[in-house]
C-alpha cells in the first residue's frame, strides 16, 4: 500500500467525523445527555459539569463506514476486517448501555461490573471463533527477540484477559480533555505501520480509519471539551486496539504502545491495594492524571505530558521493529 490510500484513509475517516460531530454535538444537548461530574475529583472539572457525552458513538460510525468502504473499494474486506468491526462496535454497545443508563436514566453506576465484563467475555469468546476458523495462530511472541509460546486453546484465555484488560485500561484513561484522542490515535497510528510492514493491509485500512477519526474527533474533545467520547468511545477503542494487536502478532508490544494506558491502570490498582492494607493511599487521587493534576499540574500541561510519552515509546517501537 502507498502513501496515498492511507492518506485517503485518515482523511475520510478525519473528514466523516469533523462533519457529524457538529450535528451530533447539539443532539445530544437535545436529549440532555450531560456529564455528571464526580464530587471527589478535581474542583476544577466541575464547571465540565452538562457536557455532552456519548460522543464515541459519532467516531464509531465514521470508522466503520470508513473501514467497510475502503475495504471493499479496494477488494480487502476479510475475516479479520469483520472480527475488528465485531469488537469495536460490540464493545461500544456495552458502553454505550452503560452511558445510557448513567446520564439518561440517571442511575449513577451504569452496568455492574460484572455485566459489563460478561458482555466484553461473550464478545471475546466469539471473536476467537471466527478467526479459528481460518490459519489463525495462537502463538504469543516477545517483543525484539526469538522467543515465542503457542498457547493453543489456551489463547482463547488470553484473548479475553487482553481485551477486556485494556478496553477498561483505555476508559480509565478518558479522564481528562483530549487525553485518550491524542494517546489512542498514536496507538492506533502505529499499528497501522507495523500492520502494513507486515503485509496485513486489511487490519492497517482498520487502524488508519480510527487514526483520521480521532483526530477529527479531537478537535471538538480537545481543551476546552465540547463533547465527551463517554464509555461508549473509550471502550470500543480499548477493544479494538487490543484486537488489532492480536491479529498483528505483536500482543505484547501494545504494552509499550500503551504505555499510558498501562500506568493509568497500575496506579489504580496500586491506590486500592494500598488504601486496604495500610489505609493510605500512595496517590492524591487515582488515575494516576489526577494525581498530577491535584499536584498542581494544569489539565492541558498532563494531557500534552501523556501524549509526549505515548509518542516517545510509538516511536522507539517503530524503530526497533522497522530498522
Amino acid at each position: 500500500m502507498t502513501l496515498a490510500p492511507i492518506i485517503m484513509i485518515v482523511g475520510i475517516g478525519f473528514l466523516l467525523t469533523v462533519l457529524l460531530t457538529p450535528i451530533f454535538i447539539p443532539a445530544l444537548q437535545r436529549m440532555k445527555f450531560g456529564q455528571s461530574i464526580r464530587e471527589e475529583g478535581p474542583q476544577s472539572h466541575m464547571k465540565k459539569a452538562g457536557t455532552p457525552t456519548m460522543g464515541g458513538l459519532v467516531f464509531i460510525v465514521s470508522i466503520v463506514m470508513t473501514t467497510l468502504g475502503v475495504a471493499f473499494y479496494l477488494e480487502m474486506l476479510t475475516t479479520q476486517t469483520i472480527v475488528l468491526v465485531l469488537v469495536f462496535v460490540g464493545f461500544g454497545v456495552i458502553g454505550f448501555l452503560d452511558d445510557f443508563i448513567k446520564v439518561v436514566l440517571k442511575r449513577n453506576l451504569g452496568l455492574t461490573s460484572l455485566q459489563k465484563v460478561i458482555g466484553q467475555i461473550i464478545i471475546a469468546v466469539a471473536s476467537f471463533f471466527l478467526l479459528s476458523q481460518g490459519p489463525f495462530e495462537t502463538t504469543i511472541s516477545v517483543p525484539f527477540t526469538n522467543w515465542s509460546v503457542d498457547l493453543g486453546i489456551a489463547y482463547v484465555a488470553f484473548m479475553i484477559f487482553w481485551l477486556v484488560g485494556f478496553s477498561n485500561a483505555v476508559n480509565l484513561t478518558d479522564g481528562l480533555d483530549g487525553l485518550v484522542s491524542g494517546t489512542a490515535s498514536i496507538a492506533f497510528t502505529t499499528f497501522g505501520v507495523l500492520a502494513l510492514v507486515y503485509q496485513q493491509l486489511d487490519i492497517a485500512i482498520f487502524a488508519f480509519a480510527v487514526t483520521g477519526a480521532l483526530l477529527g474527533f479531537l478537535i471538538f474533545n480537545a481543551n476546552p471539551a465540547k463533547v465527551f467520547m463517554g464509555d461508549t468511545g473509550s471502550l470500543a477503542l480499548g477493544g479494538a486496539l487490543a484486537m488489532v494487536s492480536i491479529l498483528v502478532k505483536q500482543e505484547l508490544l501494545l504494552v509499550i504502545v500503551g504505555i499510558i494506558f498501562v500506568i493509568e491502570t497500575l496506579s489504580v490498582i496500586i491506590q486500592v491495594i494500598s488504601f486496604k492494607t495500610t489505609g493510605k493511599r500512595v496517590f492524591k487521587m487515582s488515575p494516576i492524571h489526577h494525581h498530577f493534576e491535584l499536584s498542581g499540574w494544569s489539565e492541558w500541561k498532563v494531557v500534552v505530558v501523556f501524549w509526549s510519552t505515548a509518542f516517545l515509546a510509538a516511536f522507539i517501537v517503530v524503530m526497533l521493529e522497522v530498522l
